[in-house]
């Protein structure tokens, strides 16, 4: 066998070279495990619910939030039905429990009744069994109730990621935010509550707003933002009828575009 000497400047060269080497092989390795393109387009894809609609109509949807309280129950529908308006009502299985008289009185008036979960948990901290539990029932016991399918869901506090959003579809419903937080719930008065509406940079044709049924200043407030919508020449609506039919995308901020140009 032969063995081969070499100087001591040789070896330092032969060690920084295998160095290198390793150096590269690894660099080349982080970069065909991080390639976007190695992996799957449902894995790269974050899934994301409504949060406005694009449209060239001037309507708006406006949606309650309940979750605790019904005392304004009555006014809110004498309110919205004297401005011929139509809500949402996102109910949580408790709140339906609690008030089924004022499930009622708001499914009669004509308004759309909606899920917000059984119990107003934060579904992210579930698994999928959790999720799907928490979202239907809450759908029986507004079949039981009032003998309707529901289809629309808002997760309790927005707070959602892409097994809820799926597990949200996959038991047949839209997932529903929002773009205009009347903030009703930090119960900051009522004047900003009205400015936080009117002059929010985020109102535009297609807007969700967001309010809550029991919220400190939401139903004294509630007939100067339905007018001051309607001076602005907005048409509120129901938010199954502000969403789109048929095909759809949805954008990096949550705007629902239909997949074909609208003639």
């Amino acid at each position: 066998m032969k063995v081969y000497v070499v100087g001591k400047k040789e070896a330092l060269s032969y060690i920084a070279m295998a160095f290198l080497l390793i150096l590269c092989g690894a660099s080349f390795a982080h970069l065909y495990l991080e390639d976007p393109g190695t992996k799957s387009a449902a894995a790269s894809v974050r899934q994301l619910p409504i949060y406005s609609v694009e449209t060239e109509e001037k309507k708006v949807a406006i949606s309650f939030d309940a979750a605790a309280g019904a005392d304004d129950t009555d006014q809110l529908i004498e309110i919205l039905g004297k401005h011929n308006v139509k809500g949402t009502f996102f109910l949580c299985g408790c709140w339906i429990r609690n008030h089924p008289e004022a499930v009622k009185k708001l499914y009669e008036a004509g308004h759309e009744i909606a899920n917000h979960g059984n119990t107003h948990a934060d579904m992210i901290k579930m698994d999928e069994a959790g999720m799907e539990r928490e979202i239907m029932d809450t759908h029986e016991e507004i079949k039981k109730l009032l003998g309707i399918e529901m289809t629309l869901f808002r997760p309790p506090y927005g707070s959602y990621n892409d097994q809820v959003i799926q597990t949200t579809r996959r038991l047949g419903y839209e997932a529903v935010q929002w773009d205009v937080d009347s903030l009703d719930w930090k119960e900051q008065g009522l004047e900003p509550m009205i400015r936080q509406v009117l002059d929010n940079k985020n109102l535009r044709n297609g807007s969700i707003m967001l309010f809550h049924n029991n919220a400190k200043y939401t139903a004294a407030g509630l007939d100067r933002i339905l007018t001051g919508l309607e001076e602005k020449g907005y048409t509120v609506v129901p938010v199954s009828e502000l969403l789109l039919e048929g095909e759809y995308t949805i954008d990096h901020a949550g705007r629902q575009y239909p997949t074909t140009p609208t003639k």
